[in-house]
């Protein structure tokens, strides 16, 4: 196999899209900014979207869709909102074109202006509120728990690979409520939805916490966030969930009547994770012989590879592999065959191995006269040969341990590059070696924005676990309750 990976010492950013790209996960598109999700690719994000869907439902959350389309009078009701989108927005301001009649191809037809400009999604909170205003009149309306799967997009300058391009997949949560409690009840409930979903299925250790409020979501009282820790030693956001409360109700107007009588505006929350996730998974795992999936998300666990010389010696292996492959089957196990005559062995284990299959499995007709296999793990890169006879036992067993190896492994790395600051030049020199900082803050934007600009760190957010003892700001020196979160991020 030709395809090559850019050491991740190297150059990190080469190797993360070479990861991406050679793995098949998605490839650039004609579109700036935009991506081709491949089937390998997107077959993980199915993975990621089933299981999220399952929680969401099963905390009493139902899917709806609302349009792509939001009329830009919307945005203008939440001031904060807008100001948070306005640079980021693309505009559709006519519904038709016409040929140029000296041939030089299409142009704009000026008399096919819209009435009003249409914004093209970058969230829908405004499309939604709108809509709930007509659906809501009573608090037996209430809660309002509605989900929507869709395509946004934000016009970013820079782009890259499913961390930050022009259009993304995701999953956008809207929720009404009665009172605030409730309201803040159920952004807690997906932040920790999303937490569970991150170190369960993705082996990937979070840190939950609040955003200040220089980062919270445009429109948001409070935003809690899951951080997570790239190899690289930058921070990544992983997943948000925002306590409106009653901003959006108020803009689009939407009120209930309470068991009393009286009208009162709803409480509201957001929520959202994105294909943001693909790009979280690559840099959590990934090595640079390729990609390294947990066994949860991976699109089958397990691949089978023949090694034969002629069409007798496959008959013989294959009649082995398909009892192999049933037994695997019946424990829930998503097993491949890989017996295409197109390829060699030694081809097929390094594209899986790229691919980041987490077992292969390899058997040859040596194999078939001793009556075992070869057991190979992608985590560790290990082999062992082990009896045919009880093969789905021990495979079933090993991943689960590489799931837990997957998730250790990176608590051990975030460990390791985890560090408390004591003062500025020591933050300084820690914020440049990478990781997560915990400092304390005096609780200032200026403070805040002054770091910023001196280190291009941020607050990733303050820690439910935070160092919760008093001190002195690491930047000001003024007094300060508790630390909070530090690093560069994406």
């Amino acid at each position: 196999m030709s395809k090559k990976i850019t050491a991740r010492s190297e150059d990190y950013s080469t190797w993360y899209n070479d990861i991406i790209q050679n793995a098949d996960l998605a490839e650039n598109s004609g579109v700036r900014g935009c991506m081709v999700i491949k089937p390998y690719g997107y077959a993980i994000w199915e993975k990621m979207q089933a299981e999220l869907d399952k929680k969401f439902k099963q905390t009493g959350h139902v899917n709806a869709y609302f349009p792509l389309f939001i009329p830009k009078s919307y945005f203008s009701k939440e001031a904060s909102h807008v100001d948070g989108f306005a640079k980021e927005c693309a505009v559709v301001t006519h519904y038709r074109l016409k040929n140029a009649e000296d041939g030089s191809g299409i142009i704009v037809d000026e008399d096919a202006k819209l009435e009003e400009e249409l914004i093209v999604r970058p969230t829908s909170e405004t499309i939604i509120w709108d809509t709930y205003r007509k659906w809501i009149q009573s608090y037996r309306d209430l809660p309002l728990l509605i989900n929507q799967w869709a395509n946004v997009v934000r016009w970013e300058m820079r782009t890259r690979l499913f961390l930050r391009t022009a259009e993304f997949l995701w999953q956008e949560g809207h929720t009404a409520h009665a009172t605030k409690d409730e309201a803040l009840e159920e952004t807690e409930k997906i932040i920790n939805l999303y937490s569970n979903f991150a170190e369960d299925f993705m082996a990937m250790p979070v840190i939950i916490g609040a955003k200040s409020e220089n980062e919270r979501f445009a429109g948001a009282l409070e935003t809690y966030t899951i951080e997570a820790l790239m190899q690289d030693g930058k921070a990544l956001q992983a997943g948000t969930s925002h306590f409106l409360g009653q901003n959006f109700a108020k803009a689009f107007d939407v009120k209930f009547a309470t068991k009393q009588g009286t009208q009162e505006y709803v409480w509201a929350t957001s929520w959202g994770v994105s294909t943001r996730l693909m790009g979280a998974l690559v840099m959590t795992h990934s090595d640079d012989k390729g990609l390294v999936l947990p066994p949860k998300l991976a699109p089958f666990q397990v691949v089978i590879v023949p090694i034969y010389k002629g069409e007798e010696q496959l008959e013989r292996i294959t009649q082995s592999v398909i009892s192999i492959k049933e037994a695997l089957e019946s424990k829930g196990i998503s097993v491949k065959f890989d017996n295409r005559d197109t390829h060699k062995p030694g081809w097929k284990f390094a594209e899986y191995e790229l691919k980041g299959v987490p077992i292969r499995l390899a058997i040859g007709m040596r194999d078939l006269d001793n009556g075992t296999i070869e057991i190979a793990r992608r985590d560790t890169l290990e082999k062992e040969t082990f009896p045919i006879a009880n093969v789905e036992d021990k495979v079933d067993s090993l991943l689960t341990e590489i799931q837990k190896n997957l998730f250790n492994r990176a608590v051990d790395f975030r460990k390791a590059n985890t560090h408390i600051a004591n003062s500025y030049e020591e933050f300084k020199t820690l914020i440049n070696k990478g990781g997560f900082v915990y400092a304390h803050w005096d609780g200032t934007s200026k403070t805040e924005d002054t770091i910023k600009k001196d280190t291009k760190a941020t607050i990733r957010c303050i820690p439910r676990d935070t160092k919760n003892t008093e001190g002195n700001c690491v930047y000001s020196g003024d007094k300060s309750e508790r630390m909070v979160l530090f690093a560069k991020a994406y």
